[in-house]
């Protein structure tokens, strides 16, 4: 497709309310309701996260393999 910087205004408009239509469907939730089922979720899943537990030296992929030296 084009890229936005590309369309003429007619064709960001449209884009747009081409958005809004699919977002209208949306069924809509108290924050106050889903916020507390996101906190328990994030909570009970938080001893296999590995952001918060960190990864073993040997599962990592991204773990450096050699150094380098600056002299």
């Amino acid at each position: 497709g084009k890229m936005a910087q590309d369309m003429t205004e007619k064709e960001l408009l449209k884009m747009e309310l081409d958005q809004l239509k699919k977002e209208v469907k949306n069924e809509r939730q108290m924050v106050s309701k889903t916020g507390k089922e996101i906190k328990e979720y994030i909570e009970s899943m938080a001893g296999e996260d590995p952001l918060l537990k960190g990864i073993p030296e040997d599962k990592n992929p991204f773990k450096e393999k050699g150094g380098c030296t600056i002299s």
